[in-house]
């Protein structure tokens, strides 16, 4: 995708991925890169820190749309990452979740159709699939709407795109289990541990930017572009970090939080049945009839399979190999040094 003088615009902008990604666009030829938050002191840190004219900091929220509306105009490409991610926090305060997950995100594709945008990425979760919590059920009807957009004629007349990413735990971002375990670790407190058997997909930082930006130079209208991951038990991630920091440390099961899984899923069976392998990715493409079923005949389109894609059947991690995927971590790196 061309980027020349173009401008992006990253809502939540200044969480995990927003860092990560304006890292990689700011040494481009790209135009301007507009970071979209709520977050006034994380605005000014990040300011500081990189000191580059091609940033515009914009203080906004994604629930009001006549400030990412505004924030839109001129806008070549949006990454959508503002959301509410906390299981637990989202079980709690479910109507929040929603107000950012769903009625946010809608302001954003609205704002983009709005404003000629050329191309949208939204951001999603494994937990999207087969949800059992409010957040995986927020983020599986902000992909529908993503879906939904991307039919929009005014987007479709002009060749805009709107596609989706979906990827398991990033690992390190903040609010996750491995700075839990490392402060931990460093205390001296027991580690607190759900279900020691409980498996998650792994997926560094710099991987989960990749995957966005393979989905913006490669969507059709509509697609869903999943990466495939390895996986391990959260004993296995505890044991790892355990041995790395040369630390004793007590384990403590404390049992599964407010709208846990046992494992996550990627790619459900409905959506394997029709995913094209990718090597790295899966893309899984947009049913895009309309509702007048009665046109289409199907003869030879994909069969629906028993067979998903989660982390208790992917490659599954030992410990050795946690280890020196987790020394590629530039904050596990920091905190070994320090």
């Amino acid at each position: 995708m061309e980027t020349s003088n173009k401008t992006l615009l990253v809502t939540g902008g200044t969480g995990s991925f927003g860092n990560a990604v304006l890292k990689h666009f700011i040494n481009t030829d790209i135009g301007e890169i507009r970071i979209f938050s709520r977050d006034e002191k994380k605005q000014e840190d990040l300011r500081i820190e990189l000191k580059n004219d091609k940033l515009n900091f914009i203080i906004g929220d994604v629930r009001d749309f006549d400030s990412i509306n505004a924030a839109m105009r001129g806008v070549d490409f949006v990454f959508q990452a503002a959301a509410l991610k906390q299981v637990p926090s989202c079980e709690f305060f479910p109507m929040q979740a929603v107000k950012t997950n769903i009625l946010g995100s809608e302001n954003v594709l609205e704002a983009a159709a709005s404003n000629n945008v050329q191309k949208v990425v939204v951001l999603s979760t494994d937990k999207a699939v087969y949800p059992i919590n409010t957040m995986g059920m927020s983020k599986a009807i902000m992909e529908k709407l993503a879906i939904s957009k991307a039919r929009d004629p005014r987007i479709t007349k002009r060749g805009g795109v709107i596609c989706a990413t979906r990827y398991g735990n990033v690992m390190a971002s903040r609010g996750s289990i491995i700075p839990l375990f490392i402060k931990q670790i460093k205390e001296g407190s027991p580690l607190t541990i759900t279900e020691p058997e409980m498996t998650r997909f792994m997926m560094s930082l710099e991987e989960s930017v990749k995957l966005v930006l393979f989905a913006f130079d490669n969507a059709e209208p509509g697609d869903l572009f999943v990466q495939k991951s390895p996986a391990a038990t959260i004993l296995t991630l505890a044991n790892a970090l355990k041995e790395l920091f040369n630390a004793n440390n007590e384990i403590r099961i404390i049992g599964s939080r407010h709208g846990e899984k046992m494992y996550e899923t990627l790619c459900g069976k409905e959506e394997m049945s029709k995913a094209h392998d990718l090597g790295n990715y899966y893309r899984i493409p947009a049913d895009m009839r309309d509702l007048n079923y009665t046109k289409y005949l199907q003869t030879d389109g994909p069969r629906l399979i028993d067979q998903e894609y989660n982390s208790d059947n992917t490659q599954r991690m030992n410990t050795e190999e946690l280890k020196k995927l987790l020394l590629t971590l530039d904050y596990v790196k920091n905190e070994l040094n320090s």
